[in-house]
């Protein structure tokens, strides 16, 4: 019992500040957007939200939206509710289609990426990607809770193990007393709360012993390297047939589902058939894959570059005014340490009554006695915003 996680424990060690931070009007906000860059609730406070992912403001774009609404028409259906193994809509191989042109990898849309996780990792576990020997798995100790909460199911398969953030010499180790067994290292590209996987020297391990990588690279997709691909796909000239790679495209990409990428094609049809969620009749409607191909066209153009720069321009604003241990990291995630929990709350409240939403961070977001705010920066915010709100944090450092 609890060999993998501790829920029960979690909570308790959680509610009190997850009860402050509700008792301060900082959770569940229902909001609809204004013409610009603001929401606004029911009682008509406008505010302009700090910790949205969606990096690029592509989640406004009218061209996006219209690709979703075109489809729609064109389908003039919501969803095809039957197995995508059994029978698909065309919309969705065209999609797919988009999705590895714009990547260079053989690319599966999936309901989210959440979903893609849900069905990949067991799936590993089980032997089936990797010519059907159970591998090794090792989570890395941050890997985001999409994945870890699966460690339960996948170690009813084989054998798991966690390892200390980007811990190279120790995932090194555990390669040698594999003795060739397969082995899969489990972890984020880019993490959420800033910083990356350390994909170059995975690789020297990757050649040397044949290990296989798996990445939730979701904050990376879209403001990350040519056409967006992410960091760790820009890693790669060719991705290498033991890297998989997973992703949202409701973050920066501006759609919504997620994004399952293979350096090797043939391991498709085991997933497409013994994935679980991502055989089963819950795959990505229409508008979805309408906003999909949309955005893959803005990612082709050079608009796309017009916006990575525009975000790293805020960024650096960012940064000169409040430095931080991510600062000029090419992530739009920088996390604000006020080291106490009901500080950071109090800090997230005030600073959401002055007109900006940035999310009070704290166990288990981030580790015990680390507690802070978490910024997000847009492409679509204007310098003069980011001045304000660094000016209002500034207030509670």
């Amino acid at each position: 019992m609890n060999q993998y996680s501790n829920l029960k424990k979690m909570i308790e060690l959680a509610e009190e500040a997850w009860t402050a931070a509700s008792s301060n009007g900082l959770t569940h906000i229902r909001t609809r957007y204004t013409e610009g860059s603001q929401l606004v609730t029911g009682t008509g406070h406008e505010f302009i939200n700090m910790c949205s992912c969606s990096y690029l403001g592509l989640d406004k774009h009218p061209a996006i939206i219209q690709g979703a609404i075109d489809a729609l028409t064109e389908e003039k259906v919501v969803i095809l509710p039957t197995s995508r193994t059994r029978i698909g809509l065309s919309l969705l191989d065209e999609t797919e289609t988009d999705l590895r042109r714009l990547f260079q990898a053989e690319a599966i849309v999936t309901l989210s990426c959440a979903a893609a996780s849900s069905g990949m990792l067991p799936l590993i576990a089980s032997g089936a990607l990797s010519q059907q020997e159970k591998p090794l798995m090792i989570f890395d100790r941050y890997a985001h809770f999409s994945m870890n909460h699966l460690k339960s199911g996948c170690g009813d398969e084989t054998d798991i193990l966690t390892c200390p953030h980007n811990d190279l010499a120790w995932i090194e180790t555990e390669l040698k007393k594999a003795n060739g067994r397969p082995v899969f290292y489990i972890a984020d590209g880019a993490y959420s709360m800033g910083g990356y996987t350390p994909i170059e020297d995975l690789k020297v391990l990757q050649e040397k012993y044949g290990l296989y990588l798996y990445f939730d690279d979701s904050h990376s997709i879209s403001m990350y390297g040519n056409q967006g691909v992410g960091f760790v796909r820009s890693s790669y000239d060719t991705l290498h047939p033991r890297t998989i790679i997973v992703a949202s495209l409701g973050k920066a990409f501006g759609a919504t589902g997620g994004l399952v990428l293979l350096g090797d094609p043939k391991m498709r049809r085991a997933i497409e058939i013994y994935g679980g969620p991502l055989g089963w009749s819950q795959t990505a409607n229409v508008p979805a894959l309408g906003a999909i191909r949309a955005s893959v066209r803005i990612h082709e153009s050079d608009e796309l570059v017009t916006l990575q720069r525009k975000l790293a321009g805020i960024m650096n604003t960012f940064d000169e005014l409040i430095p931080t241990e991510n600062a000029l990291n090419n992530l739009p995630i920088r996390v604000v340490d006020l080291n106490d929990a009901e500080r950071a709350i109090e800090a997230s409240a005030e600073i959401y009554r002055r007109g900006f939403y940035t999310s009070a961070v704290f166990f288990p977001i981030v580790a015990r006695g680390r507690a802070g705010l978490r910024v997000m920066g847009r492409a679509d915010l204007a310098h003069e915003d980011i001045a304000a709100f660094c000016r209002a944090v500034a207030d509670f450092q």
